[in-house]
């Protein structure tokens, strides 16, 4: 029998499982030589504005989603479910646990960026009240690396 799902922060010690949740979900802007290596990501968390929350089942990790703000707007990144966990409500769960985290910052704005061709991530976020800004808005980078 499955355990209820439990959502909880996660830490440097849950790097490995995090990574291995990625790759296997797919993620395909995962720089694991830059932006997404231990190190970084230890800088990030330390930061003081982002956060990582994990939905584990029976012990294991089978969802994450990143959670930012930069003291006025809040940002979700990098929501994903494994592959066996999908289409179980898990990833609604993972957007209301880091909406419940950024209010508790103190944050009432909240976006996420997501790449057109990804309906079903689009359509997940109408669901939840999220809508599209006017404007055409554009997405740009500047980047130092590739793997940045």
């Amino acid at each position: 029998m499955t355990s209820a799902p439990n959502i909880r922060e996660l830490d440097l010690n849950d790097y490995d499982a995090l990574l291995a949740l990625w790759q296997a979900s797919g993620l395909h802007s995962l720089r694991p030589s830059g932006r997404d290596s231990r190190t970084a990501i230890a800088l990030q968390l330390a930061s003081g504005v982002q956060t990582i929350l994990g939905l584990e089942i029976d012990g294991q990790l089978a969802g994450s989603v990143i959670v930012t703000h930069d003291s006025r707007k809040g940002w979700i990144n990098r929501l994903t479910v494994h592959p066996d966990h999908r289409q179980r409500g898990h990833a609604a769960e993972l957007i209301a646990a880091a909406e419940q985290t950024l209010r508790g910052q103190n944050i009432r704005v909240i976006g996420v960026l997501i790449e057109g061709y990804n309906e079903p991530s689009l359509a997940l976020f109408r669901r939840k009240g999220y809508v599209a800004t006017q404007g055409g808005v554009q997405y740009l980078s500047k980047r130092e690396s590739p793997d940045a």
